[in-house]
């Protein structure tokens, strides 16, 4: 892949190379949603308007292109948590909550590629990823007890539970998961009802 130097010696990748990974990672997502975890990388490819060694260049296997399409959606899932937590709202948990749902509802077939791919029933961030999103909802969770919007003893973990089910209902088509959310926000609630 082709960089170029900045200022502190660091490489980073020229612009045109940037533009056709963003190209690759839309089209791959697009397309999982459309056709679940039977994509491979010729369609990417037909679909981005590039060769296929252009894929192959980014992404030289499936798996490859599958674990990029997951962290592209984890940065946006990041991304989301940490403009809520510059600009909170009532309830950031429960928006960060809808916001999750929301997107896994749109990337189902994304989901399944992940959990194809890792062997396993869950399509969680891995790595620095996982820890810059912990650390995100941790300041959404302390914004939401210091409201009263959440009991005092709410957790990252009770909400990374509550995603883990969401993310469940989604998949499995089990239920509505935004009566779940409602039914399980109002469990962290400090509101109880008469």
């Amino acid at each position: 892949m082709s960089t170029r130097s900045t200022d502190g010696g660091e490489q980073r990748p020229r612009a045109d190379v940037a533009r056709n990974r963003a190209r690759l990672l839309a089209a791959a997502r697009e397309l999982f949603t459309e056709r679940g975890d039977e994509v491979q990388l010729p369609d990417v490819a037909r679909a981005a308007g590039v060769g296929i060694g252009t894929v192959y260049r980014h992404f030289p296997t499936r798996d490859a292109l599958v674990e990029a399409a997951a962290e592209d959606r984890f940065a946006e899932i990041l991304a989301f948590a940490r403009g809520l937590a510059d600009e909170p709202g009532d309830d950031p948990v429960l928006s960060y909550l809808r916001h999750v749902g929301e997107l896994l509802e749109s990337d189902r077939g994304l989901s399944t590629a992940i959990e194809t791919l890792r062997g396993t029933a869950g399509s969680a961030p891995l790595g620095r990823t996982r820890t810059q999103l912990e650390e995100a909802v941790a300041v959404l969770v302390e914004h939401s007890r210091q409201t009263g919007a959440i009991r005092p003893d709410a957790t990252v973990a009770d909400v990374y539970l509550l995603v883990g089910a969401i993310s469940a209902t989604v998949r499995t088509g089990s239920g509505q998961w935004r009566r779940l959310v409602e039914l399980a926000v109002e469990g962290l609630s400090t509101r109880r009802p008469a």
